[in-house]
């Protein structure tokens, strides 16, 4: 969803740009399902752009509901990330450490 936050991408573009760094390695046969479930969802977008290159592609983009969702699951990540690399001394309690992080069930 963050590679969908600022530009669109039809699939392949979407491989690419998140696998550039060489940190994650995806086949068009696992993004795809994950895309048709974001849209499915109302959290992404899909429309045919016809190609000078070639068939029309799907271009994904992110609804305002999908960048909401982003915005909240980024800081939930980040906290989680935040609790995680916390160093915790004996008895010290989550609320002491002014934390609180939010279980959601889908």
């Amino acid at each position: 969803m963050g590679a969908l936050y600022d530009q669109r991408h039809y699939g392949y573009s979407l491989i690419r740009a998140l696998s550039e760094n060489g940190s994650i390695s995806l086949k068009e046969g696992t993004i795809y399902p994950i895309l048709a479930r974001l849209d499915r969802d109302g959290l992404v977008r899909s429309a045919w752009v016809e190609s000078d290159q070639g068939p029309p592609r799907k271009y994904y983009t992110l609804t305002s509901s999908g960048r909401q969702l982003f915005d909240e699951l980024s800081h939930e990540f980040d906290l989680l990330v935040s609790l995680v690399q916390h160093k915790w001394k004996a008895g010290e309690q989550l609320e002491e450490a002014g934390k609180k992080l939010l279980v959601r069930k889908a």
